[in-house]
């Protein structure tokens, strides 16, 4: 604790010195700045604070150990000071705990909104179906969340299910809650269109990126090239007779994004562009964390795009998380939107490790 209550105090002394700069007539006057430094007071605060109460409690308990090391003369006294000092040492290894894990590296999109894409995989028929039933199951949550759905892209397969389906949840931290959901989802039930009652296992993807908005990635619009085509499709007399539809390809990385969706081509391109900045800031930030993770070996990062992260066994009434060994007899409520039990467990694994690796730095 000796470390973390070194980096603690530099925390401290550099809160007090943003007080100040925060005063100085000439950081007030440049907005960008005071902007800047009042950001990162806000963040230092919560930790400061902290701080200052664990050396609050730290005092009393070195004046109760005093006093009971020199003796009291007063049983009743005593006493007190004994209740005293056990109080403040359990409120000190609260405040410990709470400290470390405000010390853990923050993952700067985890206050942002994000692009979900969900993707039937193997299976077929019912790759798709499964795909839908993904994405009816994170809209509840959304909605128990409070948070908004806005659906940007869409390809409906003959049985209702969705080939692909990318949304848009905007609402308070959704990336930190739902960033470990990238992966690949496995169902194990019996096809509604099986009539012998075989149980199938069928698999869809999920991919969570920050929104496009809140992503600092500049493309270079010479690395883009933009086709416009007639969208096909349900859509009235609109859609055939104008060039509606944008293709966007990212040369560097190739990377597509084909959206047909919206009304207008304007709208088209704007929520092309949106995607497109997503996925080739998530190329990029992949590499990144994969490179990472041969270095540090991380507990469950975001989630490998083949890596079968879950099971959802419908016969059992079962789903298992295969990353942290986590099985809940819950599946219908699960897919009901109520997935905070699994979530939290994933965030506390994610936290204990990282815990691990902050105490032995």
């Amino acid at each position: 604790m000796d470390k973390i209550f070194e980096r603690l105090q530099v925390l401290e002394d550099r809160y007090a010195e943003l007080a100040e700069l925060l005063s100085d007539p000439d950081v007030i006057a440049d907005t960008a700045r005071f902007t800047a430094l009042s950001k990162e007071m806000g963040d230092l605060r919560e930790t400061v604070e902290k701080f200052r109460q664990l050396k609050k409690v730290q005092k009393t308990i070195d004046d109760d150990d005093e006093m009971m090391r020199t003796g009291l003369d007063d049983d009743e006294m005593n006493e007190m000071v004994k209740d005293e000092l056990s109080a403040a040492k359990e409120e000190r290894a609260d405040l410990e705990d709470e400290i470390k894990v405000l010390l853990l590296p923050k993952d700067p999109n985890d206050g942002k909104n994000i692009i979900m894409e969900i993707r039937g995989a193997a299976g077929g028929d019912e790759a798709s179906l499964f795909a839908a039933d993904l994405f009816n199951m994170y809209s509840k949550y959304a909605e128990r969340q409070g948070w908004s759905i806005e659906v940007i892209d869409k390809n409906v397969t003959e049985v209702g299910g969705f080939k692909e389906i990318a949304l848009l949840i905007n609402g308070s931290k959704v990336y930190s809650k739902l960033k470990y959901e990238s992966g690949a989802h496995r169902v194990q039930r019996v096809p509604s269109t099986e009539s012998a009652g075989r149980v199938h296992t069928s698999t869809a993807t999920v991919v969570v990126m920050p929104e496009e908005e809140d992503v600092e990635i500049d493309i270079d619009p010479k690395d883009i090239r933009v086709d416009v085509y007639r969208s096909s499709g349900a859509g009235g007399q609109h859609i055939n007779k104008t060039s509606s539809a944008v293709r966007m390809t990212h040369l560097p990385t190739g990377i597509v994004v084909a959206m047909q969706d919206q009304r207008s081509q304007q709208q088209n391109r704007e929520k092309a562009m949106k995607i497109l900045k997503a996925r080739v800031y998530d190329y990029y930030s992949s590499k990144e964390q994969n490179e990472y993770d041969e270095n540090r070996k991380s507990a469950i990062g975001t989630g490998d795009r083949s890596e079968r992260i879950r099971t959802y066994n419908y016969p059992q009434n079962r789903v298992t998380d295969h990353r942290i060994g986590l099985s809940l007899n819950k599946l219908d409520r699960i897919m009901n939107g109520e997935l905070d039990q699994v979530i939290d467990a994933l965030i506390l694994y994610d936290q204990t490790k990282a815990l691990e690796n902050l105490e032995n730095e």
